[in-house]
């Protein structure tokens, strides 16, 4: 422990600054897609459109099946090949990296999120829809307004704890070559050879983050407990 230096941080916290907002940008964005892509594939599974609710499901149990870094490699490898027989010349065309990294973690967060949310719509109440139909409120406005709030903040806990995993998760866009939070701490380690702070300052700050969700997620399941035992 006597060998440690912790003065290379001076020096290297803006890089790891960039990394971290990087990885804070890239939860938001595959949190906002996968919520509203999620919320509209478990409604059609909810309605049971035919057809399009068997090929959710179909869609669903695939990507829950597959781990995240193999669908990075997917659609990083052959996404641009589809695309360029689809255009007609027969090559490749690149996407890029970044592009990559926000739409695969969109689609596969979808399907995590869109689960939460149909089981949340499973446990509404039916009275709270016969309610609905009494007072003559269109499907659109029962959802909209009454239904889809209360499976939010019911499911708000487990949507919260699924971002967590989220952001965790956010690490695996090395293998794309982008700077994330780990990313820029790898490149800096091998840049000055101190593996063991830059591995360390990077292991403190997932632990910061994490834990601070983790405490609104207490926070949000002891509120919902005491509004379900008024």
């Amino acid at each position: 422990m006597n060998t440690l230096d912790f003065s290379i941080l001076a020096q290297s916290w803006p890089y790891l600054w960039s990394g971290l907002l990087f990885s804070l940008a890239l939860t938001a964005a595959a949190f906002a897609i996968g919520m509203a892509l999620g919320t509209c594939l478990a409604l059609f599974q909810h309605f049971e459109i035919p057809v399009f609710a068997q090929i959710i499901r179909g869609y669903v149990a695939v990507i829950r099946s597959i781990p995240l870094i193999l669908v990075l490699f997917w659609f990083f490898f052959l996404v641009p090949i589809v695309l360029g027989h689809l255009s007609g010349n027969g090559r490749p065309i690149p996407i890029g990296a970044t592009y990559t990294a926000f739409i695969t973690f969109g689609l596969f967060e979808a399907a995590y999120y869109s689960e939460i949310i149909r089981v949340g719509l499973r446990a509404v109440n039916k009275g709270q829809f016969e309610a609905c139909q009494a007072l003559a409120l269109s499907t659109y406005d029962t959802y909209r307004h009454v239904v889809l709030p209360q499976v939010v903040r019911v499911a708000s806990p487990i949507i919260l704890s699924q971002t967590i995993i989220l952001f965790q998760d956010t690490s695996l866009v090395y293998v794309l070559s982008l700077t994330d939070l780990l990313g820029a701490a790898s490149k800096l380690a091998q840049l000055n050879g101190r593996l063991v702070e830059m591995y360390l300052v990077v292991a403190v700050a997932y632990l910061a983050i994490s834990s601070a969700a983790s405490q609104c997620v207490a926070a949000l399941r002891k509120r919902y407990a005491l509004a379900t035992s008024r």
